[in-house]
């Protein structure tokens, strides 16, 4: 079981922990959180690119005062690489050493050789190491870029918390990592891992759950600048677009809009800083001309009068 702070003993409380950090959560990713924590379960987090999933594993470390691990997923990953590696060059260096000074002692040099002197630690290898601060929480992030064989490896190594080096033997975690493991979707990740996990669709928030991140991210934008913001992008996420803005934008373009003291949304304001919330080309010019306006206008009709 996970070793979770005295203060977090209820839903509540994670949020608050959550809150804390600036991650404001909803009652259903705070009841989550809270049961991965209690059972020491994974937990795995799906939703569209920018909506939190990252954070969350920075602002439950930060909270805890415990390590972050990320072991960030591409394609071709393989478990070799995601564990360990032998620092090759300075074995080599150790070898011609050894030859130089007329040390012929095969066994032992061989010995030294693939020891903990000569191994470079990858994520999942230092997740299993004992820590001062107890277990570290491990980011598996964005699972959906590698492949099934590697789906396999994780699915055995968080089952046992442990993992295998051939020259050294099995090294299991004297108390399992906290794991967050992140999807964007891009394709299915197999059954038989996430039944290992506790699940959680991330979503876009609402009008109400995103004016608080917001207010939390970005203090300093006034009230009335935040709301147009929020209910542009808001508006802007039910249009035909290529990559829909995420929370992450949101947050971005409010910090733009502050850099450039805009006080207020306009159409011109909106196609010099497009850049902040879209993120290709066919989407900025979709917004060119008329459209930009259009959509402020309808945003700023759902927004109630102050």
């Amino acid at each position: 079981m996970a070793n979770i702070n005295a203060s977090v003993t209820s839903i509540d409380g994670v949020q608050k922990m959550l809150a804390d950090q600036g991650y404001v959560c909803g009652r259903a990713l705070g009841t989550v959180v809270f049961l991965s924590l209690k059972l020491g379960r994974p937990l795995f987090l799906e939703g569209e690119a920018g909506v939190g999933k990252t954070e969350i594993a920075k602002a439950l470390a930060s909270a805890m005062g415990k390590r972050l691990i990320r072991l960030q997923c591409y394609e071709g990953l393989d478990a070799a690489t995601a564990v360990y590696e032998w620092n090759f060059p300075v074995q080599m260096i150790a070898i011609r050493t050894a030859e130089a000074s007329g040390d012929t002692d095969r066994d032992a040099l061989q010995e030294e050789l693939f020891s903990d002197k000569y191994l470079i630690e990858r994520p999942l290898l230092q997740a299993m190491r004992p820590d001062e601060n107890g277990a570290p929480v491990l980011l598996i992030d964005e699972l959906d870029r590698t492949d099934e064989p590697f789906e396999a490896f994780l699915l055995e190594a968080l089952s046992d918390f442990q993992v295998t080096i051939p020259e050294l033997g099995t090294i299991k975690a004297p108390e399992p990592p906290i794991v967050i493991v992140t999807s964007n979707r891009t394709r299915e990740v197999h059954d038989a891992l996430k039944r290992r996990c506790l699940y959680h669709w991330v979503d876009y928030p609402n009008f109400d759950r995103e004016m608080e991140i917001l207010t939390a991210r970005a203090p300093e934008a006034a009230e009335s600048l935040s709301r147009e913001v929020v209910a542009f992008v808001q508006k802007l996420r039910t249009e035909d677009l290529f990559k829909k803005p995420g929370v992450a934008e949101t947050i971005d373009w409010a910090k733009c809009l502050l850099a450039l003291d805009v006080i207020a949304l306009s159409p011109e304001v909106i196609a010099d800083t497009l850049g902040a919330i879209l993120k290709y080309q066919d989407d900025i010019a979709k917004l060119h001309g008329s459209e930009a306006k259009r959509i402020l206008d309808q945003a700023k009709a759902t927004l109630d009068p102050h």
